[in-house]
C-alpha cells in the first residue's frame, strides 16, 4: 500500500507544473551541462539527503536536465561513463512539488574499468549548483 501511495505521489509529480526554479549551470550544448567545478563533499549526489538538484519540472525538461548532467561527467581518469535510471525513490521535501514533496531518481553510473556502478540521486523538482562528484571529473 506504502509503494502504491508513493508512485502515485510520483505520477502526480511529473503531470504537475511547479514553481518557478532555474539550473545554475550552462549549457554545452543541448544534452550536456557545461560544468566547472568538482564537489570535495563525499555526499554530493551518492546520497538520499544530498541529491544533485538539476531542477527543469517546470519546463518539462526534467529528465532532460538529468539525462545533461549525467553526460557532462567522465570518469576518473576521463573515461565516457555510461547510465541508467534504476526507478524512484526517496520522497523529499521540496516546495516545487506535489502538496510539498518529491521524488528522487536513482541513476546506476559506470566508466570502462570501474568495478561497479555507483548510484547517483538527482532531484528534478529543484536547482543548486551543479558539481561533478567526487570520484568523477568533467567531460572534455
Amino acid at each position: 500500500m506504502k509503494k502504491l501511495f508513493y508512485l502515485s505521489i510520483m505520477f502526480l509529480l511529473i503531470s504537475c507544473s511547479a514553481t518557478k526554479n532555474t539550473v545554475s549551470s550552462q549549457l554545452q550544448d543541448n544534452q550536456t551541462f557545461l560544468l566547472t567545478e568538482a564537489s570535495t563533499d563525499p555526499t554530493y549526489g551518492f546520497s538520499e539527503k544530498n541529491p544533485i538538484e538539476v531542477g527543469g519540472v517546470d519546463k518539462s525538461e526534467g529528465p532532460l536536465n538529468e539525462r545533461r548532467f549525467l553526460n557532462a561527467l567522465a570518469g576518473l581518469n576521463g573515461e565516457r561513463v555510461s547510465y541508467y535510471r534504476a526507478g524512484s525513490c526517496c520522497p523529499v521535501d521540496s516546495k516545487n512539488g506535489f502538496m510539498g514533496k518529491a521524488m528522487l531518481d536513482n541513476y546506476r553510473v559506470t566508466w570502462e574499468g570501474a568495478k561497479d556502478t555507483v548510484s547517483i540521486y538527482i532531484n528534478m523538482y529543484d536547482s543548486g549548483q551543479l558539481r561533478a562528484p567526487v570520484g568523477f571529473t568533467i567531460k572534455k
